[in-house]
């Protein structure tokens, strides 16, 4: 597929600079189309099947790994992380480790666990916002129950090593739960290679699905560790009277999903599989390339990680100095229809597969 046939499937690239794509996914025209079909059913159910929820497990173990059985369809990242850190039996005493300044949705469920008596623990980051494994293994130690961390990075675009730090939360007996919102879809994630036992994330973003569409990834290695705390009829084996519960991740499924949107998600999750995670990332480095010369060039202060190549991914963020002047280039960017985040006092760009290098020029113009 060229890059004509890609771009022409997000209308968005006819109107826009889209450069948001950490924000929020463009829907595209395939999702899109699959959308109308489902809500035409809706209007005439005459022949209308149920939704197979099989379906998309397939297509995310193609994309991240592990077997279809290992994937429970939840709503959100947070939901999916929030159902882990209540499911686990933690007591006084026992301790996480995750790195500081994470997304909230990777830090709120093991904060509230704080109630219980459970020791947070958070390793530094660097003066780069990179994060050295060894600054995460030095705090894990026999009592550690859960090491956890993003994929990406949501406010410096940093990839940590999940690889080397899975490794050092086995070491020592420790699950390895990983936030894929940012990372999913965008950089080479196989749960078996990084040694994942969990794997939450969303379908709204690199993954080409709507707000709402989100998954729970759970290693049949530990998914009788982790106790569901939401029962609904998706749980269980449809026995009146008497609870069992599915023995794979499906025991943390709940009730009905709006299938409407992970119908439409086939689609994106299809377009994913079909483009090549290891091309869309290679394609996201090529853009951050032109980002990182072009914005050095003209003097702004980067604030993503830059020296090793290899903890690089689609976002970049950078400064203007002040907060007045960021927010005023901003304004000055959506003026002329260049789309990006305003985050605190950072620009973040974030650049898919459907950018071209005239769009990355243009942004590199106007700044």
């Amino acid at each position: 597929m060229t890059l004509q046939q890609i771009r022409a499937l997000f209308p968005v690239t006819s109107q826009a600079t889209y450069l948001n794509c950490a924000s929020q996914a463009p829907l595209n025209t395939l999702g899109h189309e699959r959308l109308q079909a489902f809500l035409q059913t809706e209007t005439n159910p005459l022949g209308k099947k149920g939704f197979d929820r099989n379906k998309v497990r397939e297509l995310l173990s193609k994309i991240l790994g592990g077997t279809p059985d290992e994937y429970a369809l939840t709503t959100s990242t947070g939901v999916g992380i929030g159902m882990v850190a209540q499911g686990l039996e933690l007591n006084a005493g026992d301790n996480i480790v995750l790195p500081e300044r994470e997304h909230w949705n990777s830090a709120f469920p093991w904060l509230q666990l704080k109630e219980r008596g459970v020791e947070v623990r958070l390793a530094k980051i660097n003066k780069d916002n990179s994060i050295d494994p060894e600054a995460i293994g030095a705090l894990i130690d026999q009592n550690t129950r859960v090491v956890a961390i993003a994929s990406v990075r949501f406010n410096s675009g940093f990839r940590p090593d999940l690889r080397a730090i899975g490794k050092l939360a086995h070491e020592k007996g420790a699950l390895f739960v990983v936030d894929a919102a940012q990372g999913a879809g965008m950089i080479p994630i196989d749960v078996e290679r990084d040694q994942i036992d969990v794997l939450s994330g969303c379908g709204f973003k690199w993954l080409l699905g709507m707000h709402g569409t989100g998954f729970l990834y759970v290693s049949n290695r530990v998914v009788k560790t982790i106790n569901p705390v939401l029962a609904g009829m998706y749980a269980a084996e449809k026995t009146y009277d008497k609870l069992s519960f599915h023995e794979d991740a499906r025991k943390f499924e709940t009730g009905n999903l709006a299938y409407a949107l992970f119908d439409a998600w086939i689609a994106g999750l299809e377009l994913v599989l079909e483009i090549g995670v290891d091309h869309i990332y290679r394609k996201a480095l090529g853009s951050t390339d032109l980002l990182i010369d072009g914005l050095n060039e003209k003097g702004y202060q980067i604030i993503s990680p830059t020296r090793n190549r290899a903890g690089r991914t689609a976002i970049v963020h950078f400064t203007t100095g002040t907060t007045n002047t960021t927010q005023e280039l901003y304004q000055k960017l959506k003026a002329h229809k260049v789309l990006v985040t305003l985050q605190g006092e950072n620009i973040r760009v974030s650049p898919n597969f459907f950018t071209s290098e005239e769009e990355i020029e243009l942004f590199l113009s106007l700044i």
